[in-house]
């Protein structure tokens, strides 16, 4: 925990003095990739533990990144991760598709919340909730979640998806909109994990090329 302006534990301190006990940090990843699930976690901590280094996951090198998730899965009470794919993003819209991928990781977590802290979010379930703007950079409870996130997503582009359609560096670019993404996409067309919803201008682009 920083020591010099940002308290982590602020809004879970807060949570606690009203007596709540059991609270699960909720964010997610992927929200603007081109290709692929978003990806969400719950991650409910002890009360009180401190976790050095815990920060929104976009701060953090890979290497620390990959150490924290180690150890938050290690001391975590309980995590659940939520995803949802390509095909229902197109068809219900990414922002319902994020609010649905954390629905689904606080549900899979192995004993329930008795109160969530999101990130910039509501979680359409019936259990008390704050939503906190740039919540994985002041809430520790929130920066594990987007970690194990993050983590847990970044694996499956190096690993299944990479697999699954090696041609489109899915494991460099993580399925973000970067100029090899989008040269792949125009020669090699989508695959079936891509949001079509996302692809507008450059399927527009390959039907000109061919």
């Amino acid at each position: 925990m920083s020591t010099i302006d940002i308290d982590m534990l602020f809004y879970e301190k807060e949570v606690w003095e009203q007596s709540y006990r059991s609270i699960a940090g909720v964010d997610e990843v992927g929200r603007g990739c081109l290709f692929g699930d978003v990806v969400a976690a719950a991650v409910i901590l002890p009360m009180g533990l401190i976790i050095e280094g815990v920060d929104d996951s976009k701060k953090l090198t890979a290497k620390k990144r990959d150490s924290l998730f180690e150890i938050i899965m290690e001391q975590a009470l309980a995590v659940g991760v939520g995803y949802v794919d390509s095909s229902v993003i197109d068809e219900i819209n990414i922002k319902q598709a994020s609010r649905l991928a954390m629905k689904k990781a606080v549900e899979g977590l192995s004993h329930p919340p008795d109160y969530m802290l999101i990130d910039a979010e509501k979680v359409d379930l019936p259990l008390p909730q704050r939503a906190i703007i740039k919540g994985d950079a002041n809430s520790q409870s929130i920066a594990a979640a987007s970690i194990v996130a993050k983590v847990t997503r970044d694996r499956l582009c190096a690993g299944l998806w990479e697999e699954l359609y090696p041609n489109y560096g899915i494991a460099i670019h993580k399925g973000y909109a970067t100029k090899l993404h989008r040269q792949q996409i125009t020669a090699l067309g989508p695959t079936d994990m891509h949001r079509r919803s996302f692809l507008g201008n450059i399927l527009a682009e390959q039907q000109t090329l061919f």
